[in-house]
């Protein structure tokens, strides 16, 4: 099977990349600039066509949240437009999509976590333009399954748990806000759930289940509870550690409103792939362990 993701750099894609190279039975092509830029559609269907899919997986996108609500054309050009130009050449070569969202789709404004069903309402320009993304792959391409994950993080690129470390390098004390809540999503769980997804299809053929589907690390936390399992995985192997004062959104405010209840219902993921993320706390010692030990050159 020859899985072909868009984006080379992000945390999904290199984590797909690092999947694929533990199965004999499954090929990982990722597909990005300049070959294929999402700001440049008309390079997107030759670059997918090249690359011979027999699935596509849309994780290219444009993540930077606050600086969104100054770009909104730009966010919307990639993450709507862009993506449904993926999901159009996938159609064209007759193969399925897996398109990659998010949560902010969601105002965060209630008390549960969110399922499918549950209606949307971004708060800001880079959600809204993810929910645009998903609309237009699911116009483009009726064999689509669109993955709403949350809290991303990995050995990979920017994220929180790097941002943590990085900082207690230089600091004994951090401010971390306490009042947002969510699911810490591994990358490479993330990883695992597009293989699932794949190998299901490969099985299941035309009776592949497809539509909406939520997946994020299993059990919740807050940003500050997050960092403080950071830094204590990473005490036990003598990384950096900093003390983390609890603080409020509003001592830390910042230009796109996050969404304060992010936590994602994943029991329908789980029912139809038989497959389920991790608890968060172990997928945040892997990556811990991976960054130090790749930091200092020793296993942990």
């Amino acid at each position: 099977m020859r899985i072909v993701v868009t984006g080379k750099d992000g945390q999904v894609a290199r984590a797909l990349i690092a999947a694929g190279t533990r199965s004999d039975a499954t090929e990982i092509i990722a597909v990005g600039r300049p070959e294929l830029d999402l700001a440049r559609p008309k390079t997107i269907a030759p670059a997918i066509a090249a690359a011979r899919p027999d699935v596509v997986v849309s994780a290219a996108a444009y993540t930077a949240v606050d600086q969104a609500e100054d770009e909104p054309d730009q966010a919307f050009l990639i993450n709507e437009k862009g993506a449904g130009e993926v999901a159009r050449a996938a159609r064209e070569l007759g193969v399925p999509i897996i398109h990659l969202s998010t949560d902010y789709v969601f105002s965060g404004d209630g008390a549960e976590p969110y399922d499918e069903a549950v209606a949307t309402g971004p708060k800001g320009v880079y959600g809204a333009s993810k929910l645009a993304g998903e609309q237009a792959v699911a116009a483009a391409n009726a064999n689509h399954l669109i993955l709403r994950v949350a809290w991303v993080y990995s050995p990979y690129g920017k994220n929180f748990v790097k941002t943590m470390l990085r900082l207690a390098e230089g600091r004994d004390q951090l401010s971390v806000v306490d009042d947002q809540i969510g699911n810490p999503t591994s990358a490479e769980d993330i990883a695992d759930a597009v293989l699932a997804i794949a190998r299901h299809w490969q099985k299941t053929g035309a009776a592949r289940p497809n539509g909406l589907y939520h997946f994020a690390g299993t059990g919740e936390t807050s940003w500050c509870g997050f960092a403080r399992e950071i830094f204590r995985v990473s005490g036990t192997l003598a990384g950096p550690t900093a003390e983390v004062a609890a603080i409020t959104t509003a001592e830390f405010p910042t230009k796109a409103a996050r969404p304060k209840n992010s936590r994602l219902d994943c029991r329908r993921f789980a029912t139809d792939f038989g497959h389920a993320a991790p608890p968060w706390h172990d997928s945040t010692a892997r990556v811990v362990n991976t960054l130090l030990r790749d930091r200092d050159g020793s296993p942990n």
